[in-house]
């Protein structure tokens, strides 16, 4: 059984995208032209960083054409340039020029009409405005746009061809044919860098979660267990001693818990492939912390099968489930059940609280139920709680078991 656990697809190929043998070739440039072409379109399909490949882009394209400066202006929400990259300059020379341009004079022309420019002097160009100061001499040009989706998102500006004194309309064909592709790789970096933000706040959503649901509901536990320890020192002081004992000891696990979580690992009692012996591990422990009996009925044949990672997330909502009843619902009795149900595996803890009025709940989170719901959601299964105030809470994971192909079936 496949389960997807909040990922997104990655873009490799936009709807209407083209690999190189499948547009038509340029009239003109011969096989030499059309295999740097090939190279050049490949090297930044390849590269899925956002930075990376806007420099590969430029630094190809001047290759392409022999161009001895090459640019890439990105443009922003208004039109104007909001990036701009370079390639053939140094850092010092680009640090001396001062400000990037914005897209005035000829760069500008290029945005607001959406069509490729070539000419032989820069100067001789009507909309040409000059060059600011410590800006190198150029002379020859061919400006492109990058599209995407029939709108421009950048410009490829290409200047002093160094095999001839203009740039050809061969030049101008391969990089239109360049400037497709190179639009299709920067929106895929794009894509790329939006996934990685959302893996960074599902991850970090996540790790609150499980702060929330394991160690940090252990540490509660410990400081239930000690509430009343300084009546017990007066009244059983033997007691005492064995209580203040435990709480040495779970602290030393949750601390152990705590540096296997900073390594990416999970908690022990929680890290084993069987649900059966996690939820008889949660059961004792929540028998040393509170005051709540805990009944344990478990049908290994109920195991869903879910290895090691859903059986992280049911043995953490057990333990929400679990904690709710110690902390909120003042119950004396719980029971841990597993069982097989129409068909179905259920995991279901109960109590003898006061339970609580669903509709009355202005904070769901003050009983960890978008948690709970959101670690059923994750194993495909479906969360049912059955509670009123005076009558006890029931908190009920039904799933799907995964079945062996050997089983049955074609």
């Amino acid at each position: 059984m496949s389960r997807r656990f909040g990922t997104l697809p990655i873009v490799e190929r936009l709807p209407g995208a083209t690999v190189l043998n499948e547009v038509a070739r340029p009239h003109g440039p011969d096989a030499a032209a059309l295999d740097a072409l090939d190279e050049a379109t490949r090297a930044i399909a390849a590269v899925l960083d956002l930075d990376e490949v806007l420099q590969v882009i430029v630094d190809r394209v001047r290759l392409l054409v022999a161009a001895r400066y090459a640019a890439l202006g990105i443009l922003g929400g208004h039109g104007s340039i909001e990036r701009f990259i370079t390639s053939g300059i140094s850092d010092e020379e680009r640090a001396a020029i001062g400000a990037p341009p914005r897209g005035r004079g000829l760069l500008g022309t290029i945005i607001r009409d959406g069509r490729s420019i070539r000419v032989p002097k820069i100067a001789d160009h009507p909309d040409a405005s000059g060059f600011p100061p410590n800006h190198p001499t150029m002379t020859s040009f061919l400006g492109v746009a990058v599209p995407v989706g029939g709108r421009p998102i950048g410009n490829l500006y290409l200047t002093d061809k160094e095999t001839a004194t203009e740039f050809s309309a061969a030049d101008q064909r391969l990089v239109e044919v360049f400037a497709r592709h190179a639009g299709i790789a920067i929106i895929n970096a794009q894509l790329h860098a939006q996934v990685r933000r959302l893996a960074i706040v599902e991850e970090r959503d996540r790790i609150g979660r499980d702060l929330h649901d394991g160690i940090i509901q252990s540490l509660y536990a410990v400081s239930l267990s000690l509430e009343d320890v300084p009546d017990l020192v007066r009244d059983a002081p033997a007691e005492a001693d064995r209580r203040v004992d435990r709480a040495i000891d779970d602290l030393d696990k949750a601390i152990r818990d705590m540096r296997s979580f900073i390594h990416g690992l999970r908690p022990e009692a929680l890290g084993g492939t069987d649900l059966g012996a996690g939820l008889a591990a949660l059961a004792e422990e929540y028998r040393h912390n509170t005051l709540v009996e805990a009944e344990l009925a478990l049908d290994p044949a109920a195991d869903p099968g879910y290895g090691p990672d859903g059986n992280a997330q049911l043995l953490q909502l057990a333990r929400e489930a679990m904690s709710n009843a110690a902390r909120h619902a003042r119950a004396r009795r719980l029971r841990i059940e597993l069982r097989r149900e129409a068909g179905f595996s259920v995991l279901e803890i109960s109590d003898d609280g006061i339970g609580f009025d669903r509709s009355a709940v202005t904070d769901p989170s003050h009983h960890g139920l978008p948690n709970m719901r959101a670690r059923a959601e994750a194993i495909g299964g479906r969360l049912v709680i059955d509670t009123a105030p005076d009558l006890g809470t029931r908190v009920a994971v039904w799933m799907a078991p995964v079945v062996d192909d050997a089983e049955g079936g074609l």
